[in-house]
């Protein structure tokens, strides 16, 4: 992560301020975060954080990048391109990286690649082939030049309104981000449902993400964990946890 600078002394008021209540929340968050990866038995460097920063706007994201965040997930393609955009201006120097952690419509997947450094949400056959389709185009027109990270999000209760991708379908969508030229699998991402346990769920994406890396030894990533339960993402194995409210406050 790159580290805090400091912004101008003409700050007003309003932005002192809510840099102020940023700079408290993350150093809680980090603590939180570095407490369960010790009682994991784990290094707390081996877990990442992804601020997700859907709906708060760019000039938040400004200051995060300022204390020292590079990592940011959109729901959204729309507010995605337009808040990437918009910090483009506010901090030409930030070396800030995207994520997209909500369903995609695959007509969007053209837009997406022009802006975004990984999808963390793929969850069927057809996405993969429309994310690689939009990312060869991208590559060819000059408008990205590395392969596109993906995550297989995976469905523990394989429950469709959700979103992700049945267990027993996760390794045949792995092979094929895999085969793709343009596309870059980094690992699985799973949300736990409401009426499962975090830890129930966690053990079990855990299994899976193993059999992915099992297949493919470079897709080391596994995002799980959120505001509410990063401890039990953290205990199980999480590599990066990605938190809105703990951080950012409720919308």
């Amino acid at each position: 992560m790159t580290a805090s600078r400091e912004r101008p002394e003409s700050a007003d008021a309003g932005e002192v301020d809510r840099r102020a209540a940023l700079a408290e929340a993350l150093a809680a968050v980090r603590a939180r975060v570095a407490d369960a990866a010790r009682a994991a038995g784990r290094d707390p460097a081996e877990v990442g954080l992804l601020a997700v920063t859907k709906t708060w706007p760019a000039s938040d994201v400004a200051l995060l990048c300022d204390l020292g965040l590079d990592a940011f997930g959109e729901n959204k393609e729309q507010e995605g391109a337009a808040k990437a955009a918009e910090l483009a201006a506010l901090r030409p120097d930030a070396a800030a990286r995207w994520r997209v952690v909500g369903r995609l419509q695959r007509n969007k997947a053209r837009s997406l690649v022009r802006w975004s450094h990984a999808v963390d949400s793929v969850d069927s056959a057809r996405l993969v082939d429309a994310l690689e389709a939009a990312a060869a185009k991208a590559v060819d027109a000059g408008e990205r030049s590395d392969p596109l990270e993906v995550l297989i999000q995976v469905s523990v209760d394989a429950d469709p309104g959700r979103g992700g991708a049945p267990v027993a379908d996760v390794p045949d969508l792995a092979d094929r981000v895999a085969a793709c030229d343009h596309l870059h699998l980094g690992g699985v991402m799973a949300v736990a449902p409401q009426d499962v346990e975090p830890a129930e769920a966690f053990a079990t994406v855990w299994e899976v993400a193993e059999g992915v890396r099992a297949a493919h030894p470079r897709a080391s990533a596994l995002s799980a964990g959120m505001s509410g339960d990063l401890e039990a993402a953290i205990a199980h194995g999480s590599t990066c946890v990605r938190v809105g409210t703990a951080l950012l406050g409720r919308r």
